[in-house]
């Protein structure tokens, strides 16, 4: 279900009423850890957190014009996705998040290989996320992303 805003607040807006709160509680939790130099803006229609062309000028491999992405969340029909590229290229990142997921939530994590689906908005371990954005810099996001995806010619 993507959105076909294209400002962050025209995203705010479509978001349904009953998940507003949750929402804006999702990003400002996320603005709020994570590390200098990535920036906010909208791609793949949903928001995204992302390595802005200016620090990384070769962008997304499979689309080059796109910064290179990091983060996102968006508010899907059935639930509100929270997208972490780090935890899908670091093993030993997802091995910490996984551990430490029922410390935070008594509900079963459903996760797919980036992203982490909340059903309800009261679900959301909004202090874990929080402590999961401060987990990686810009630099050792580059470096992961190199080593993980990027094909060497």
């Amino acid at each position: 279900m993507q959105s076909k805003a294209t400002s962050v607040n025209d995203y705010l807006n479509e978001i349904p009423e009953e998940r507003k709160v949750a929402f804006a509680k999702l990003r400002n939790t996320i603005v709020e850890n994570l590390p200098k130099g990535f920036q906010e803006g909208m791609g793949y229609g949903m928001m995204g957190y992302s390595v802005p062309h200016s620090i990384y000028p070769n962008g997304y491999h499979c689309n080059p014009k796109d910064p290179l992405p990091f983060a996102g969340i968006a508010s899907q029909k059935n639930f509100i996705a929270f997208y972490h590229m780090g935890i899908y290229a670091n093993p030993e990142l997802l091995n910490w998040f996984t551990s430490e997921y029922p410390k935070y939530s008594k509900k079963k994590l459903d996760m797919g290989k980036s992203c982490v689906r909340f059903k309800k908005p009261e679900d959301i371990p909004f202090e874990l996320i929080g402590e999961l954005m401060t987990k990686m810099s810009v630099q050792e996001w580059i470096e992961t992303y190199e080593s993980a995806f990027k094909k060497t010619k």
